[in-house]
């Protein structure tokens, strides 16, 4: 069973910082590309940041150079170090498994930028 379990979501201010966390199991997690999604409401769901395999990052233009994906093969997580945080940011964040024909979806974390 395939389980990806999102955790670091919370209230912050404008210009402060949050670190999203997924851990992952039932995968063979180093074959995956791992990602980071968000859902603001009425809006539909994009594109954050993955990373590959081989450690090939990949970021919205929206959040470049304000946050930093990267993976631990040793733990099977991925995390999001998320810096510099708008009001845009607010959204719930899913933490994505692919690997092509397969992809999986953690259950979202929130997280809510506002003064």
């Amino acid at each position: 069973q395939v389980q990806l379990v999102e955790s670091g979501g919370g209230l912050v201010q404008p210009g402060g910082s949050l670190r999203l966390s997924c851990k992952a199991s039932g995968i063979i997690f180093s074959r995956y590309t791992m990602g980071w999604y968000r859902q603001a409401p009425g809006k539909q769901r994009e594109l954050v940041a993955t990373v590959t395999s081989g450690g090939t990052t990949n970021y919205a233009d929206s959040v470049k150079g304000r946050f930093t994906i990267s993976r631990d093969g040793a733990k099977n997580t991925v995390s999001l170090q998320m810096n510099s945080l708008k009001p845009e940011d607010t959204a719930v964040y899913y933490c994505n498994a692919d690997r092509q024909i397969f992809t999986y979806w953690g259950q979202g974390t929130q997280v809510t930028v506002s003064s």
